[in-house]
């Protein structure tokens, strides 16, 4: 990934804030401003990801576009040849550029197969690498380019096709999977604010009791058989991490069941991290006391 003026702003922004945030190191405040900084720091580089996986997407449908035109002017007898040229004025979005290179080359006497190469090398991308690589075979063999071009058009549509289907059937799944993470922050919230001060007053009164009976209780405070007692920002760290690695690995197996791609899994994580953070600092800062 290159980095960018964007990158590198949110990353003085990001050290500025940790810089900040160590001032506040004793206060409860540390945590909150601390992963502030990080969340600034990661998300251009998060949405780069993003803006990469949609480019990809958007490169195999315009292929497919590009696809289609040739077959309909090469069904007319036109050779393959002039058909790319004929076709480079159309609007195909990402791909635009590169079909206007392509054709340029093309103009200039460049053979079919080294400009195909290079138009491959600048897509940078496998579906339709294989696909350029039937039509270059096809073209140098002397084989019916019509009938190949018809039949890559259709390999592509057909992978398209399948992505689209796949992620479409596995939505709901991926609802699910929000909802269950959902109410796993809700569990965790009311373990740390409701089900464990309850218990660490029944552990103070024991050790009161047990005091009173010349000191031979079981348990002390919140630590188990006299050990020293856990403290509560220590509880509430726990839980955030706990947290941030359910959101972690939970956005990544919703990337690769929807998309087959952790790097799409990226963009869920990155979400539920980042919810699971904001929750989890803003109910300690409002309940923690």
């Amino acid at each position: 990934m290159e980095l960018k003026a964007t990158h590198w702003i949110g990353m003085v922004i990001s050290l500025a804030i940790l810089g900040v945030s160590l001032l506040l190191m004793d206060t409860r405040y540390f945590f909150f401003v601390f992963g502030m900084g990080v969340t600034i720091g990661a998300t251009p580089f998060v949405i780069s990801i993003v803006n990469e996986t949609r480019i990809e997407n958007e490169k195999e449908e315009m292929f497919l576009e590009f696809a289609r035109s040739l077959v309909e002017s090469v069904k007319t007898g036109t050779p393959v040849n002039k058909a790319i040229i004929n076709v480079k004025n159309k609007s195909y979005g990402v791909l635009g550029n590169y079909i206007k290179k392509l054709a340029n080359q093309i103009s200039m006497g460049i053979p079919l197969n080294k400009a195909l190469y290079v138009f491959s090398k600048d897509v940078n991308n496998k579906t339709i690498s294989r696909a350029l690589t039937l039509i270059g075979e096809a073209e140098r063999s002397g084989g019916d380019i019509g009938n190949i071009l018809e039949s890559v058009t259709a390999a592509v549509g057909m992978v398209d096709n399948l992505k689209k289907e796949r992620k479409a059937a596995i939505s709901s799944l991926i609802v699910q999977g929000y909802i269950i993470f959902f109410v796993f922050i809700v569990i965790i919230l009311v373990l740390q604010f409701q089900i464990l001060p309850s218990l660490s007053g029944i552990s103070g009164i024991e050790e009161g009791f047990s005091s009173g009976l010349g000191g031979s209780g079981m348990m002390g405070s919140i630590g188990v058989g006299g050990g020293a007692p856990i403290e509560e920002e220590e509880i509430a760290s726990s839980f955030v991490y706990l947290l941030l690695v359910q959101g972690l690995f939970s956005g990544l197996v919703i990337g690769e069941l929807s998309e087959r791609s952790i790097k799409a899994g990226i963009r869920h994580s990155f979400i539920l991290m980042l919810v699971a953070f904001l929750i989890s600092a803003g109910a300690t800062l409002i309940f923690g006391g």
